[in-house]
């Protein structure tokens, strides 16, 4: 199987340069290549890259990712994130090739408490999810063999993440305020890495469009929460500040993009076709701090 991964040096890239790899040929680019184009602002050179390479899989893990300043940077957000994937389709469409593709929980508007199916009316509240909206539908509209997944609330161990971050506050700040009414599932690069590489050793390949989380749900103060608590249990030696730990309402926080405040995704149906059991979020985060720490 030859395969070429887009996006390889970002958090869930990065991943998936390990779990692909065993799977064959492996071309790994991302927008800095240049023995072949990955950049998903040259569409041309995108296109040109795979019919010279012929890949059987295009894994598309590049994104515009920057919530916030797609607001203001609209044009650029959705060059990457409809205009690339539209073109891949339809090269990969041309070529044979099956494309993967990475979208989010952000395609819907956030509302209710119930985890959303693939099934359900779309309606983003913001610029970046409207952009990853019309790649979804650039792709399905270009007709190549497509499996995409839809996810949220990312992170890797390479970068910065949100348990990081609120390490670093709790050990800096003796007051700290988190946010408690947006609920999701913190979701390991690792685990999308490894299951992307199930789907593609499946005797039939997944078609369409399916929802992949980790399991269970939090809010990120409760998440924050369970980082401190269990940082400290990994390294006792850690020494936090904060000494007034917050619980506030989206609306305490004024970004420029709304955010769903619903981010629960439905992953039946994607257990179902390959017949595996998604596992709880704070398995990904206990091994992730693991590492980290």
């Amino acid at each position: 199987m030859k395969i070429l991964l887009l996006g390889k040096n970002g958090q869930v890239g990065w991943e998936l340069q390990r779990s692909l790899a065993p799977l064959g040929e492996l071309l790994a680019l991302d927008r800095s290549s240049t023995s072949h184009c990955g950049d998903l602002s040259n569409l041309d050179g995108l296109a040109q890259t795979v019919r010279e390479f012929r890949p059987d899989v295009v894994v598309n893990a590049a994104a515009y990712t920057a919530v916030d300043k797609a607001e203001t940077d609209s044009q650029t957000a959705f060059l990457v994130n409809e205009l690339a994937p539209e073109a891949l389709s339809s090269v990969c469409a041309a070529t044979g090739a099956y494309l993967v593709h990475f979208s989010t929980d952000y395609v819907f508007d956030g509302s209710g408490q119930r985890p959303w199916l693939e099934t359900d009316a779309t309606g983003p509240v913001n610029v970046y999810g409207h952009s990853k909206l019309a790649g979804e539908k650039g792709i399905a509209h270009q007709g190549s063999q497509h499996l995409i997944f839809r996810t949220s609330w990312v992170y890797g161990t390479e970068g910065g993440n949100f348990a990081k971050t609120m390490l670093r506050l709790a050990q800096e700040r003796e007051r700290m305020t988190v946010i408690n009414d947006q609920f999701g599932a913190p979701t390991g690069a690792t685990l999308l890495a490894d299951v992307t590489a199930l789907a593609l050793k499946a005797s039939q390949p997944l078609t369409g469009i399916y929802h992949l989380a980790a399991a269970g749900e939090t809010t990120w103060y409760a998440y924050a929460e369970y980082v401190l608590a269990k940082a400290k249990q990994i390294k006792p030696s850690l020494n936090y500040a904060v000494r007034d730990f917050v619980a506030v309402p989206t609306s305490d926080f004024s970004t420029p993009a709304t955010r769903p405040l619903n981010s629960r995704l439905n992953c039946t149906r994607l257990e179902q076709a390959l017949q595996l059991k998604l596992p709880p979020w704070q398995d990904g985060v206990d091994a992730m701090l693991t590492k980290i720490l």
